[in-house]
C-alpha cells in the first residue's frame, strides 16, 4: 500500500473517530456554541435610578396589576404608600370615554423581623369590556398618578394573543437588561407569565425586605400597564426560624395578589386563568402535591374542566423544572413529577414554562409515564400527547448562571444555553403558536432559539419533524 493511500485512510478513521466521539458526547439536540462572558453578578446599588421612589408625599409606588377573575374582564390593581394609607380608591376609564368609575380596594400591612412594610394597597376592578384600553389613576392630591392596561380579547378558539416569559429575575443589572430587552422587543408582549423567584430578598441578611420594595419599583414599569401572571417559587418561601420567620411565603402573599378562588382553589399558590385562547395553570413547587393534598384534588378536578374547543392552548407554570439537563436542581421536582406527569400528558397540555436553573432549555415532547417499580422502564420516550418543557430561568439574577450541564446531552433536548434572556409565545390561532427566545446578549429582534408549536388537541403533528 503506497504512504498516500496509508495516509488517506488514516485521516478516514480520525474523521470516523471524531464523529462517533461527537454522538457519545451529544446524543440529543442542538448545545449553543454562544458563550456568555464571566462577569460578577451583583444587585443593583439602591441609590440606582430604576428603585427611585416617585416624587411627592405619599405617592402610590411598586404599582402593578394580574389577572382579577376567571376569564379577563377584572384586573387586581396593587400599590404601596409608604407615609399613610392614603385613598384605597382606583379611578379608572375607557378610552375615549368622559365616564369615570371608581372601585375601592383594601389596605394591609406585615412585619418581617425588624421590618415594617408600607401600606399595601389591592383593589379589583371588575366587569370590564374585553379589547378595550383603559386609564386608571391611584394617589391622591399632587401625588396622584396615571397609568393605563388593554384588557384580553374574549375568550375563543382562534384569538391570537402573546404572551412574554420570564424567570427567576432578580434585581441585578442582568435583570435590568432582561426587563428592557423584553420591553424592547417588537413581537410586543401582551401578558407576561411570571414563573418565580422575584425579588430574591432572602439572599440578603436577615431577608432584608427593602429589597421586596425596591423591586417592585424595578418592574413596575411594566407590571403597571401589563398584567403579570405570578407563579411562586423557592424565593417567595421566607421561611426563617432562625429570626423569628415561621409563616412561610409572608412578604408574597401580601404584596402579590391573585385570583385563586375564581377558579375554587383554597390557596394563592395554585390557580387557573383563561385570557383569549389559552388556559393556564399555575402549579406550586414549594406547597404539599402528594395524593391527599389540597394542591392534587384541585389539579384532579381543574383539568377535566378545560375545554379545548373554547380555549385550545393548555399552558402550565411552575417554578421548579421536570426535565431538564444542568446539574443544578437535577431531579428535585422529580417527585412532583411522578404525581402529575400522567395527568398533564391525559389532558394533553401544549407547553409547561418552568424556572428555578438559571439557564435556558427547550425539550422535545417525551413522557417517563410508563415506570413502576417492576418493570424498569424508566427513560423518557418520545410521547406525542406529552408536552413541550420550557426551562427560562435565565432572568439574570444574584445568584448567576448555570453553566455546568449534563454530558452528554440527553435525547429529549431539543436546545440549551447557559445564557439570560427572555421568551415569547405567540399564539396565532387554535393549530399554531410561535415560541422564540431572545439572548439578553443580542439585538432586540435576534431569536436565539425558535420553534412552531402545534396544538395537541386541534393538531397534534409532531414539531420536531
Amino acid at each position: 500500500m503506497s504512504s498516500s493511500s496509508s495516509s488517506v485512510i488514516c485521516s478516514f478513521v480520525i474523521i470516523l473517530a471524531l464523529f462517533f466521539n461527537s454522538l457519545l458526547l451529544c446524543n440529543g439536540g442542538k448545545t449553543s456554541i454562544y458563550v456568555r462572558k464571566e462577569e460578577k453578578t451583583v444587585d443593583m446599588p439602591l441609590h440606582s435610578d430604576v428603585f427611585q421612589a416617585p416624587l411627592g408625599y405619599n405617592a402610590p409606588q411598586q404599582v402593578h396589576i394580574t389577572q382579577g377573575d376567571h376569564v379577563g374582564k377584572a384586573v387586581i390593581v396593587s400599590w404601596v404608600t409608604q407615609d399613610e394609607p392614603g385613598s384605597n380608591t382606583v379611578v379608572y376609564w375607557s378610552e375615549g370615554s368622559k365616564e369615570k368609575m371608581k372601585a375601592v380596594g383594601k389596605i394591609s400591612t406585615y412585619k418581617y423581623y425588624n421590618y415594617t412594610s408600607g401600606f399595601i394597597h389591592h383593589c379589583t376592578v371588575k366587569n370590564l369590556e374585553y379589547n378595550t384600553k383603559y386609564y386608571y389613576v391611584v394617589g391622591e392630591g399632587t401625588s396622584m398618578r396615571k397609568f393605563w392596561f388593554t384588557t384580553p380579547p374574549e375568550v375563543g378558539p382562534d384569538v391570537p394573543y402573546t404572551f412574554g416569559l420570564i424567570g427567576d429575575l432578580g434585581q441585578t443589572f442582568d435583570s435590568n437588561v432582561t426587563l428592557t430587552h423584553y420591553e424592547k422587543n417588537p413581537m410586543n408582549g401582551q401578558t407576561m407569565l411570571f414563573v418565580g423567584d422575584l425579588s430574591y430578598a432572602d439572599n440578603h441578611p436577615n431577608h432584608d425586605n427593602v429589597r421586596w420594595d425596591t423591586w417592585g419599583r424595578f418592574v413596575e414599569r411594566s407590571a403597571a400597564y401589563q398584567p403579570w401572571i405570578w407563579t411562586t417559587g423557592n424565593h417567595e418561601i421566607d421561611f426563617a426560624p432562625e429570626i423569628g420567620e415561621t409563616k412561610p411565603f409572608k412578604p408574597y402573599t401580601h404584596r402579590y395578589h391573585v385570583p385563586y378562588r375564581a377558579s375554587q382553589s383554597t390557596a394563592p399558590f395554585w390557580y387557573s386563568i383563561k385570557r383569549a385562547s389559552a388556559y393556564i395553570i399555575v402549579l406550586s413547587s414549594y406547597s404539599a402535591y402528594g395524593k391527599y393534598t389540597p394542591q392534587n384534588q384541585w389539579i384532579e378536578q381543574e383539568l377535566p374542566k378545560v375545554n379545548r374547543t373554547e380555549t385550545p392552548w393548555l399552558i402550565v407554570l411552575m417554578h421548579s423544572p421536570w426535565y431538564h439537563s444542568y446539574n443544578y436542581h437535577y431531579m428535585e421536582a422529580e417527585t412532583m413529577r411522578v404525581m402529575y406527569e400522567p395527568l398533564l400528558v391525559q389532558y394533553k397540555v401544549d407547553v409547561v414554562f418552568s424556572g428555578h436553573v438559571h439557564a435556558y432549555e427547550r425539550s422535545e415532547r417525551i413522557s417517563n409515564i410508563a415506570y413502576n417499580l417492576v418493570n424498569g422502564e424508566c427513560s423518557p420516550v418520545k410521547d406525542l400527547s406529552a408536552p413541550i418543557y420550557i426551562t427560562i430561568g435565565d432572568g439574570g439574577n444574584i445568584e448567576g448562571i448555570a453553566n455546568n450541564m449534563t454530558v452528554p446531552q440527553p435525547e429529549y433536548s431539543a436546545y440549551r444555553e447557559a445564557s439570560f434572556g427572555h421568551a415569547i409565545f405567540d399564539i396565532k390561532n387554535r393549530t399554531h403558536a410561535y415560541y422564540s427566545w431572545h439572548r439578553n446578549h443580542d439585538g432586540y429582534a435576534v431569536q436565539g432559539d425558535s420553534t412552531w408549536v402545534f396544538n395537541r388537541f386541534w393538531h397534534p403533528v409532531d414539531e420536531s419533524q
